[in-house]
């Protein structure tokens, strides 16, 4: 399994000091009140100007920009997400929302539409998502909390269990 901010080919070495005040800082309330909106809006705008090669929060985790099509609506939605990449050729996604009361409205729509897609990368890559229960989701889940501790502080301010998803490819 990964750690924290150093995995994967392209890998940047972000220093420990950095990663640890960033982990303070994505912890707190008033991080949880801001970050929905500007982190993904900020990496809409670079990985649309990078023309899919760059995502901005993935500097320091890797991330993916999901499209999946609404609950409702069935419209198509994208949203740039953080992952965490497994050996073998898939992601997780967590819906922790930083740590806010709601699940946030991404896994409503891969609840109800399973298959989506993802740009990793550069690339778009057709996947199924997969809600993780149980065993597998706690042994994922203990995972998570090494590759990215705050997201210990987020279940913690919440009482919903946040979701976890494995995209596999299609």
């Amino acid at each position: 399994m990964p750690t924290g901010a150093q995995h994967g080919p392209n890998a940047r070495r972000v220093p420990k000091a950095v990663q640890k005040a960033v982990q303070s800082v994505s912890s707190t309330r008033a991080f949880a009140r801001v970050a929905p909106r500007l982190v993904p809006a900020m990496d809409r705008a670079v990985h649309r100007l990078t023309r899919g090669k760059v995502l901005l929060s993935a500097q320091l985790l890797p991330g993916v920009i999901l499209t999946v099509r609404g609950a409702r609506s069935g419209l198509p939605r994208r949203t740039p997400l953080a992952c965490m990449p497994e050996e073998g050729g898939s992601w997780i996604l967590i819906g922790s929302n930083f740590g806010r009361t709601d699940h946030p409205a991404w896994t409503a729509n891969l609840l109800a539409h399973p298959d989506a897609e993802i740009n990793w990368k550069g690339r778009d890559i057709p996947v199924t998502a997969q809600l993780l229960h149980g065993e597998e989701r706690d042994t994922v889940w203990k995972a998570l909390l090494d590759f990215w501790p705050p997201y210990a502080t987020y279940q913690a301010r919440v009482t919903r269990e946040i979701r976890i998803f494995r995209l596999v490819r299609r």
